[in-house]
């Protein structure tokens, strides 16, 4: 197969069948992956098209044949601002697709029940979705059942918590151990060298960005703060009521509390507590992820800092990698990677919405 002065500069199917001497319809089928072509004539054709140098344009191709890609975002159903944020994102950017003929789902399932989430998951029709983005715990029940997902070519990407030990394509969120190491800091500045307890509040320690957290607020605390005492994590699921229920009993049973980490969401609850007892000393509080209710928190004195990631960026990151995973197209690490956010009272976004960045 030679290539010379003739070779086109934008080579199209047209001189991929004159160069490997096939029909149009056999480089269609190739070019699609569709059974019924020899071996040798695939690797003509593939040939050809390296040698041409052919780049194709997917979108142009998709619509030439009327493909919609349709991807689901499962959610966990949950009294979670910033899970409401995903979810009204998710509804926003699905106005403006369906011009990209992408269609954009969500549907919820029980919080920190895997069992539900493999359900679900199994219960879908590979047929009928080509990407799921899926936040929700890592267990072997999920791992089967992203792998039943994956076995029938639909894409998969974990979001906010990962699902390392499954065939998920990527992972899209921050680095919750960065995350947590990032609050241990500023916990460990804020308080100085004073002596005394913190109180690490989460959703579930089987959930892994929340174990991540705690798992990197606990490395830098013992490493730069040894003067402060991290106390077992105080596990509110969540849910604001449990939270306000368990606090008065957490912070009478360990004197000098200094500072809350809430790692996870339920934060009503941790803000109600403290507006039924307004006697009691402040401690320093560093919440996750910004919301109406954590930004009002900040606003209002109560929070000290809050971690946070960009709701927007998060499904539009997904939506981006779910595409280009249908498509086999590669993807850009440095434009899909979420950053971590710091919000202090003096830095408080005009729009707490989660459409800054991405």
């Amino acid at each position: 197969m030679k290539i010379g002065r003739d070779t086109p500069l934008n080579p199209t199917v047209n001189d991929i069948a004159r160069v490997a001497q096939v029909s149009l319809a056999t480089v269609d089928r190739v070019l699609n992956e569709r059974p019924g072509v020899r071996k040798v004539t695939v690797e003509k054709v593939n040939r050809a098209i390296a040698d041409l140098g052919y780049v194709r344009d997917t979108a142009a191709a998709n619509l030439a044949r009327g493909r919609v890609y349709r991807f689901l975002f499962i959610l966990p159903a949950t009294n979670n601002e910033f899970v409401d944020l995903i979810e009204n994102q998710v509804a926003d950017l699905s106005v403006g697709l369906k011009r990209e003929r992408t269609r954009l789902s969500c549907t919820r399932v029980p919080a920190f029940d895997p069992m539900a989430l493999a359900d679900a998951i199994n219960a879908l029709d590979p047929t009928q979705v080509d990407g799921v983005a899926i936040f929700g715990p890592e267990t072997p029940s999920v791992r089967d059942s992203i792998s039943r997902l994956r076995q029938h070519g639909v894409s998969v990407v974990s979001l906010v918590a990962d699902i390392p030990s499954s065939e998920r394509n990527t992972y899209v969120g921050i680095d919750n151990i960065a995350a947590g190491r990032t609050a241990a800091q500023l916990m460990g500045r804020f308080l100085g060298p004073v002596s005394g307890n913190i109180l690490v509040v989460t959703g579930s320690m089987l959930a892994r960005d929340h174990l991540e957290r705690r798992l990197g607020f606990d490395e830098v605390m013992s490493r730069d703060f040894p003067n402060l005492n991290i106390l077992a994590s105080l596990e509110g699921r969540d849910d604001p009521d449990l939270i306000e229920k368990l606090l008065p009993q957490a912070m009478t049973g360990a004197r000098d509390i200094l500072g809350i980490y809430s790692s996870a969401a339920g934060n009503a609850g941790l803000i109600r507590h403290f507006d039924k007892h307004p006697d009691v000393k402040r401690p320093k509080i560093i919440a996750h992820e910004l919301t109406p209710l954590s930004r009002a928190a900040l606003g209002a004195g109560l929070f000290d800092a809050v971690i946070s990631q960009d709701s927007g960026h998060l499904v539009r990151s997904a939506v981006r990698i779910m595409r280009a995973h249908s498509d086999s197209a590669p993807i850009n690490p440095a434009q899909e990677r979420i950053r971590i956010d710091i919000y202090l009272k003096e830095n408080l976004p005009p729009d707490a919405g989660g459409t800054l960045g991405g």
